[in-house]
């Protein structure tokens, strides 16, 4: 299983960034898509319209935005799925184009997708599953 880690689609690209999925709605500012190195861009996976407005990034509502954002990911399986298989084949970079590093909808997306997968591979080694060794 491959890592997850968020960064801002300002910062420099890495090499150990891994795949690189743009989790934004709207393009950047300012940010060239040669310059962004992007593998991806998931529009599907990101708040909806109504509840990015809601929020306004305004820190005073970021638990009950988070509550909402994991509602809306709760049913939106096929998009959280496919960054979950991804992952299983590679390190994943989350990129986000909010200013506040801790308060914005990466955030809650990368830990929602750790939890998908540590409950993936609880219910694997339930029913006597055990992944492949590369020998």
């Amino acid at each position: 299983m491959g890592q997850i880690q968020i960064k801002r689609i300002y910062d420099t690209p890495q090499p150990d960034d891994g795949f690189r999925i743009l989790v934004d709605r709207l393009w950047p500012r300012g940010v060239s898509k040669d310059a962004a190195h992007l593998d991806l861009w998931m529009k599907n996976i990101t708040p909806s319209p109504e509840l990015r407005k809601w929020f306004c990034h305004d820190p005073a509502l970021f638990a009950e935005f988070r509550t909402h954002y994991r509602a809306e990911l709760s049913a939106n399986t096929n998009a959280v799925a496919q960054i979950i298989n991804l992952a299983q084949h590679h390190d994943i970079t989350l990129l986000y184009a909010a200013k506040d590093p801790k308060i914005n909808h990466a955030v809650i997306l990368a830990e929602y997708l750790q939890e998908q997968e540590q409950e993936q591979q609880s219910q694997t080694q339930s029913i006597g599953i055990s992944p492949l060794s590369s020998a």
